[in-house]
């Protein structure tokens, strides 16, 4: 399959600790698990969570060695387009699955949608925005 619009996307991050990462994007965003494999004699554990449906999933991974761990800076950021305003029982829920609300480091997000910082310091901003490719 050519590189394309139709090719599955993987977005990778290191974890400090997958059940508190796991909590927040599953529980409190609504993502499935797609996948997990556990740490066995130094390997790699690893969580996949996405939407079904969707053309990417987020995969967690939680370095055996603990000397590889999340460096996010404060303009790393998964975007979710809502199209309508963001729930506050959303904001509320992720909240209390282990996220913490900012402010965003670009006013833009800040303007158009909640900016939240997951357990590892990665932010996720939901934005009431709309977006389309085409």
């Amino acid at each position: 399959m050519p590189a394309n619009g139709s090719a599955h996307i993987r977005i990778a991050r290191p974890s400090r600790d997958l059940a508190a990462a796991e909590r927040f994007w599953k529980q409190g965003l609504g993502l499935s698990e797609l996948y997990r494999h556990s740490s066995e004699a130094g390997e790699h554990a690893l969580l996949m969570l996405g939407w079904p449906d969707a053309h990417w999933h987020l995969e967690l991974t939680l370095d055996p060695s603990g000397t590889l761990g999340p460096s996010p800076t404060p303009d790393d950021l998964l975007v979710v387009y809502l199209g309508e305003a963001v729930p506050a029982e959303l904001v509320g829920r992720l909240e209390r699955c282990g996220g913490k609300r900012v402010a965003a480091y670009n006013p833009y997000w800040d303007e158009w949608g909640v900016t939240i910082e997951d357990p590892d310091g990665y932010r996720l901003v939901l934005s009431q925005r709309e977006w389309s490719n085409s």
